[in-house]
Formats: C-alpha cells, sequence, structure tokens
C-alpha cells in the first residue's frame, strides 16, 4: 500500500467520522472536551459556528453523526450482529452547552456598521433560510425575511411539538439571528415569484419546506372528512393553540417522526388510545428509533405490515380504518414488494385519524416561465454542490430543494447556499467552491503529559432522564426529557475517544523495537512487510477486515518494513507516544476550518476562556 497522508482531508474522512458525518461539519470532540471542562459557552460557539441551533439541535437533531461514532465499533459488545453499539450521547451533549452556557450574546456578530448594497431576499423563516441570514447579515448584506407566520423558525416551531422542544428555546436561537440585523416580515407570504424578482434582489433564496402533508385515496376519506386530519396541518394547529383536544381513540396512519409526534401529541390531548398502522415493517419505518422508543414508552403500540383499505363511517361519522395484512417480499433485484397474506382484514375502531404518510413540496406560487426548472416530480432542479436553480439568481435549501429531511441538513444548505450567493453578488464563479484548512497541532507538553484527557473510560452511554410519565402526559408543553444535568454531563463526555487527536508516526525516527506494539492495548499497530491491500489487511496483529476504515500506513522502515496501524479501532489513547524512546510517535490534534460565505480558511486557535455562570 501507498504510505497515508496524514494531513489529507479525505483520510481524516474516515477517522474523525462524527464530524464528517454532520452535514455541517462540527467539531465534535472539540466541543466535548470544552464541556468536560466547564466551558459551556465556548462549547455553545464551536456549535453556533456551523450548527446554528445548539440548542434546537440538541432536543430534535437526527443524530447522523452518532451512528458513525467510533465508541461503538471499539468497545467490548459493540459488534452490531450481538450487542446493540453505544455512541456518544453527542446530540445531547450538545443541548448541555445550551442548557448551561452563560449570555453569549457579547460574542456574536455585530450587525455591519454600513450595508455592501447588496439585497437578499429569502422565502420561508425555517433553519436554512436562517442560516443564510445569519452567515450574509455579518458580511453587509440586507437580508430580508418574508414568512406566512407571525413568528420566524418555520417548521422548527410550527411542526416540532412543545414537549420536544420549548418555545423558549426557538424564541432564543432564532432571535440570535434575526436581532441582528436581519429583517423579518412576518405575516407577507410570497404569492408570485415573478412579483418578486420583479422588485430587484440581486439573489432569492427558497427555503419554504415541504409545505404540503400528502393525502390518502381510498374508500370512505371524503365522507368522514370531519375527523381526518393531514398530520402536519394538524401539529401547526396544534402548535398555535388552534387545536386544543381529540378524540378518545386515534389512529395515526404512517411511520415517520410525523407520525410519532401525532401520536404523542394525540396522548396529551386527551385520547387514551392511540395506535399508530404502519405498512412497513418496525426496522423499515422512517422515525428515528429513539423517536419510536419514546412513543412505545408512553404505551403507543405500533402495529405493522398493515395497509389501509377503507375509512368505515355511518352516516357520515367515522367510526374506523379498514387494514389489509401484507407480506414483504423481495424479488431476484432485491426490490421489496407488499402482498397480501389472504389473512383477515383488522379493523380500528376510532373517533379521529391523524395522515402522516409522508410530506411534498408545493410550488403554485413558482411560475413555470421565468427559467426555473422542474423535474417530473415537481421539484426544482437544483446543484448539489451550490444550491443553485437553473435560474442564477435564484437558490433553494432544506426541503424545499430536495425533499423533507432533517433540520441539519437545512442548515448545511443554508451555508453551502450562502457560499454562493456572496460569490454570485461579487462577480465570482458559483462552482469555485473555498476549500477547508487543515492543520495538524502536536498535543504533547512534556514527556509524559498531553494538553487533552486521554484516558478511556469503560462506562456504557448514560440515559437522559425524562420527566414522570404522568405528569409529561397531562400537557402538551411540558418537556419530557430533562437533559443531562452537569455531572452527567461530564460523565458522558469521558466516553469521547478524541478522535480528532491523531496518532502521527515518523518513520524517519522509528528504531523498529516494537514497544508500541507490546503496549497497545488494541493490537492495532503492526510491523510487517508492505503489500497490495487485499493481503495486507488479513495478517495484521489483528486482522483488519473492515475495508471502509482506512488502514494508517508509513513509508519504509530502515529494515524495508512498514507500519500499519488499523484505524477502525484504535482508541486514540496516545500509549504508543508515551512509551516510543525515540518520539517516533506524537498525538496531534486535527483542525479543519470549513469556510463559510465571505471567509478566508486558516486556522483558529480556540477563543480565551469565557468566565462561565457558577453551578
Amino acid at each position: 500500500m501507498k504510505p497515508t497522508d496524514i494531513a489529507n482531508p479525505d483520510y481524516f474522512h474516515k477517522v474523525v467520522d462524527c464530524q464528517w458525518a454532520c452535514p455541517a461539519h462540527t467539531a465534535v470532540p472539540e466541543y466535548i472536551r470544552l464541556i468536560a471542562a466547564g466551558r459551556y459557552g465556548d462549547a455553545y460557539l464551536v456549535n453556533w459556528k456551523s450548527n446554528v441551533f445548539p440548542g434546537i439541535l440538541g432536543r430534535t437533531c437526527d443524530r447522523p453523526c452518532e451512528p458513525a461514532c467510533r465508541r461503538g465499533r471499539v468497545e467490548e459488545g459493540g459488534d452490531t450482529a450481538k450487542i446493540k453499539p453505544e455512541p456518544v450521547a453527542i446530540c445531547r451533549l450538545k443541548r448541555v452547552a445550551a442548557d448551561y452556557k452563560q449570555d453569549i450574546r457579547e460574542y456574536l456578530p455585530e450587525p455591519p456598521a454600513a450595508l455592501n448594497g447588496k439585497r437578499i431576499a429569502l422565502v420561508g423563516a425555517g433553519p436554512a433560510s436562517l442560516t443564510v441570514a445569519r452567515d450574509l447579515a455579518p458580511l453587509g448584506y440586507r437580508c430580508v425575511v418574508f414568512d406566512g407566520d407571525a413568528l420566524a423558525g418555520g417548521m422548527m416551531r410550527t411542526q416540532i411539538p412543545r414537549f420536544r422542544l420549548p418555545e423558549s428555546v426557538i424564541d432564543e436561537e432564532v432571535g440570535y439571528i434575526v436581532d441582528r440585523g436581519v429583517e423579518f416580515r412576518p405575516g407577507a407570504r410570497v404569492e408570485s415569484m415573478r412579483a418578486l424578482l420583479a422588485e430587484g434582489w440581486d439573489a432569492v433564496f427558497v427555503g419554504s419546506g415541504a409545505p404540503r402533508g400528502r393525502e390518502i385515496d381510498i374508500p370512505g376519506r371524503k365522507e368522514a372528512a370531519a375527523n381526518i386530519h393531514i398530520g402536519i396541518d394538524w401539529l401547526s394547529s396544534v402548535s398555535f393553540g388552534h387545536t386544543t383536544k381529540i378524540g378518545r381513540r386515534v389512529v395515526v396512519l404512517g411511520g415517520g417522526n410525523t407520525a410519532m409526534d401525532c401520536c404523542r401529541s394525540s396522548r396529551r390531548l386527551g385520547a387514551n388510545e392511540v395506535n399508530v398502522v404502519v405498512r412497513s415493517g418496525f426496522d423499515e419505518m422512517k422515525a428515528s428509533p429513539w423517536e419510536k422508543e419514546d412513543a412505545m414508552h408512553e404505551g403507543i403500540p405500533i402495529h405493522n405490515y398493515l395497509v389501509p383499505k377503507e375509512i368505515t363511517h355511518e352516516g357520515g361519522k367515522l367510526t374506523g380504518v379498514l387494514f389489509e395484512k401484507v407480506a414483504a417480499k423481495y424479488d431476484d433485484k432485491g426490490r421489496r414488494n407488499l402482498l397480501a397474506t389472504g389473512e383477515p382484514d383488522v379493523h380500528f375502531p376510532c373517533d379521529d385519524v391523524l395522515v402522516a404518510i409522508g410530506q411534498e413540496n408545493a410550488f403554485p406560487w413558482i411560475e413555470r416561465d421565468i427559467g426555473i426548472e422542474f423535474d417530473s416530480w415537481g421539484m426544482p432542479v437544483v446543484d448539489k454542490v451550490t444550491m443553485g436553480s437553473t435560474r442564477p439568481d435564484v437558490f433553494f435549501g432544506g426541503d424545499a430543494a430536495f425533499g423533507p429531511k432533517n433540520i441539519i441538513w437545512a442548515v448545511a444548505h443554508g451555508h453551502d447556499a450562502a457560499v454562493s450567493i456572496d460569490k454570485l453578488c461579487k462577480g465570482e464563479d458559483v462552482r469555485k467552491r473555498p476549500p477547508p484548512h487543515v492543520n495538524l497541532v502536536s498535543q504533547k507538553m512534556g514527556i509524559h503529559e498531553w494538553s487533552y484527557d486521554n484516558a478511556i473510560t469503560p462506562q456504557k452511554r448514560h440515559k437522559v432522564p425524562l420527566k414522570d410519565k404522568v405528569i409529561a402526559l397531562a400537557s402538551i408543553k411540558v418537556e419530557v426529557e430533562l437533559g443531562f444535568d452537569q455531572k452527567l454531563a461530564y460523565a458522558e463526555t469521558q466516553r469521547c475517544l478524541n478522535c480528532d487527536v491523531q496518532t502521527v508516526f515518523n518513520d524517519k525516527l522509528c528504531i523498529e523495537c516494537d514497544a508500541c506494539v507490546d503496549i497497545c492495548p488494541m493490537d492495532c499497530i503492526t510491523f510487517t512487510q508492505n503489500d497490495d491491500e487485499a493481503e495486507l489487511r488479513p495478517r495484521l496483529s489483528a486482522p483488519a477486515m473492515n475495508a471502509t476504515q482506512d488502514l494508517y500506513v508509513s513509508a519504509p522502515l530502515k529494515t524495508g518494513r512498514i507500519m500499519a496501524k488499523d484505524e477502525d479501532v484504535c482508541l486514540h489513547c496516545g500509549l504508543c507516544a508515551e512509551r516510543c524512546p525515540t518520539g517516533a510517535w506524537d498525538m496531534q490534534k486535527f483542525l479543519l476550518t470549513m469556510a463559510h460565505a465571505g471567509e478566508v480558511p486558516r486556522p483558529a486557535p480556540l477563543r480565551p476562556e469565557m468566565p462561565q455562570a457558577a453551578d
């Protein structure tokens, strides 16, 4: 194999998995270390730089970083075929930073002293549009956000129940943006893209989400319409206080996170018999695993492999839903088909039905003759790198760009679009993206002293405390998760393996004494003859058969052998560096600074420690 370029971002893409799994590329190990040090404000600002909404995401994120966390692969029992992996609770630690920080407003960018003359229109006040405004406003752009609702926040405010996300958290983090030079126009729904463009904006960003819930077309739908509700519309009505009760028996159709929010909200509005019915299997449901667990914890059963066949009613009054039993069958190409089992149909009596079978975009306000192309599904044609449409001055992001996903993806789209808009307004090529800055900094302070805590704790993942179920179910506004206290938060931070503090090997200093091999607790270091990767992996000290994880391979040593380290199981404990008599091993922190709009990537030293609030 060829020697590994340790400073290559593509290599660290495979090593610092949690950071790269996050669409916004958050410095996860960095903010976890800051939390461990009690520097909650600093940890929050590290998050705010990339994630924009740490307190919101710390409660609602879909956690793409956690499945990538290497903790679940290296700890005993991490084999997913035997025991569920236990990644670090990255998401809930993000909330810790938000919950325990001091007032950080003085550390946020101030509104510019003067505007640069460029005007940006943002349609929709959701996470994507707010991220664009957050990035561009400090650069002097006049950012105007249009939304039909009275308050900014988009789906974060209208579709996520208050028992998951308190309104005070939304007000705070949306306020950090709106209060710093961004103009928000509430109750200003955009009805025509042509008319908006005629106002002479330098660029338009569409972050209007996926505002339309999918309908269900089965017999009885029209006759019993009074008690059949589209999930996202119903959640919005609940959020704004227009809906305050529901029938005693409720059937929720759908298996996504919206369905989980609907069923849990129903329990809090008076339903004592709620059934979630899904056409797919339990493991195939789109809802996050923890969302399903939360619903079942509250006594809500989930029924799988049932396809709605008919809405039953008597004289227009809903009486229930009839379902056909199906089973999953796969063809030669692995494609799934749901086929009727021939068993008797199943009837669920109910007083209300909530339809949460998906969302779709609605762009009736965008005329089709103004240079914005749409595909056969009615979605805009959007460049996945620049977020640009086929019209150079119009950009899309979030659910409006590629369909329903989640908040963190919307934030990532906002960052990318802001870079494009900045370049467009400067007359630059929007496809030439600013590269990230990569740096490696040694963490050595003395012969046996490091600037980070490299002790490995055997503790399993800590559970987030919950409000008593009786109290939680009594109100739609009582937050269920209590979050980690500072003691539990510290214990959870100690599970992080500091994946960004990387072992760096200097082949010229190595004397091949094998001291590192002897002390390595994971047997992940091997000195051997070089070979093709397929031949090399099986004959390492501990065969490295996970081909998706890179090996760290040195240049030839004095004996002609090479050093190969299996990154899949390395603990980053630093014992090899402590034991090495020549200093051939070092522990170096990988710094990745992603460029946002108007920025020139450069090393970003940590800000001075801020005063922290007393416990």
